[in-house]
């Protein structure tokens, strides 16, 4: 049985046809939360979180790289704001991910922007989020991340709301002191349209500073702790100009960052037709899909395919992930799709990556990166 995975069309439709039209009555942000700590109470159930992972978790070798000296036993990761806080890493980590992001966390706890902040958008399977980087702050999160992770698990930071962009910096350096002895890798975010004035930072200058003073910090712990040294990468907007795009790219590529994340949640609306799609707030999702596959081929032939992208956005099925690595990802995320496919898309999608590759006559997924760039 191809990835050591059972057949998952019976939890999928029970999921599709039982669970998901309850939960989809309830407020979107309610049933986040519940959702959260059902997967956090279950994690701590004896014994289930390696039941779950001895079905759900991929075995092909097919599948498995090594990037930054990490082992990666899938390339589909799960992206941030999902997990915000870290407290269903056990459950998550044994879906079927090959790595996990949790954030945006931000040094001082914050509560966000005001209620409501989340809202699907089914017919066009998508969700809009105007979150504001809602978080318990780093030294929770640290508490969170401690022990041994399955898989990696990256952290996601961004500054908090009420520091100006002048002192941006400041807040990217102290997450990273507090959270370098327990992350795998870190996430620089510039690119949320719900924190003011944010996407300013990824400018290229403001940028190419930013991450030379992070990189720099980051140096500075690996050799104060001894740890290897940990991935740093940058997540960038879809809604950047061809230009503007190339420069920040170019900056970031010039700062040294380990690889880059394409894309956060846009501003744009075109082409929707749910009745919340005037909501303000990052559109997430299905919509998301051709914008985001189309930046990492720029990307990827920009810096030569030698820096390793990571390419997030409207991932719904196996054949969606293959085309953004055929594109240039290395390793691919989702976070909408979850919502409204259930927990077994993982699975199924590592199941069926296998099969695409074998019917390109590749052996493995590194022969797919960047194929039709």
């Amino acid at each position: 049985m191809l990835c050591g995975m059972p057949n998952t069309a019976l939890p999928d439709t029970v999921y599709q046809n039982v669970i998901k039209p309850v939960l989809f009555r309830l407020d979107a942000e309610q049933v986040h939360h519940f959702v959260l700590s059902a997967l956090q109470r279950a994690g701590q159930v004896p014994g289930l979180h390696r039941a779950v992972a001895h079905y759900a978790m991929p075995t092909e070798a097919a599948l498995r790289q090594r990037i930054w000296g990490q082992r990666f036993v899938s390339p589909l990761g799960l992206a941030a704001g999902l997990d915000k806080n870290g407290e269903a890493i056990t459950m998550f980590s044994a879906l079927g991910f090959g790595f996990i992001e949790v954030g945006t966390v931000t040094p001082k706890p914050q509560p966000g922007n005001t209620l409501p902040r989340l809202f699907r958008l089914p017919s066009d399977q998508a969700l809009i989020n105007r979150m504001g980087f809602n978080n318990r702050g780093v030294a929770a999160l640290a508490k969170q991340l401690q022990g041994d992770h399955r898989v990696p698990i990256w952290t996601n930071i961004g500054k908090n709301k009420d520091t100006p962009n002048e002192q941006a910096v400041d807040d990217y350096r102290a997450a990273i002191r507090a959270l370098y002895p327990q992350a795998d890798g870190f996430v620089v975010n510039v690119s949320s349209p719900n924190t003011p004035h944010l996407r300013a930072l990824q400018q290229a200058d403001e940028l190419n500073d930013l991450l030379r003073a992070v990189l720099h910090e980051a140096e500075m712990l690996r050799v104060e702790s001894l740890r290897p040294a940990l991935p740093v990468l940058v997540k960038l907007a879809p809604d950047l100009s061809d230009t503007d795009f190339a420069a920040s790219v170019a900056a970031a590529q010039s700062a040294g960052v380990s690889g880059l994340i394409i894309a956060n949640t846009t501003l744009s609306r075109e082409g929707l037709r749910s009745p919340e799609r005037r909501q303000a707030g990052g559109l997430s999702g299905k919509p998301l899909a051709q914008r985001s596959t189309e930046l990492v081929r720029r990307a990827y032939n920009q810096t030569g395919g030698k820096l390793p992208i990571v390419g997030v956005g409207g991932i719904f099925s196996a054949q969606d992930a293959y085309i953004k690595i055929k594109a240039g990802a290395s390793l691919i995320e989702l976070y909408t799709a979850l919502i409204y496919q259930g927990p077994g898309l993982p699975s199924r999608i590592n199941a069926e990556l296998v099969k695409l590759l074998h019917a390109d006559g590749l052996g493995h997924i590194s022969q797919a990166i960047g194929a039709e760039a």
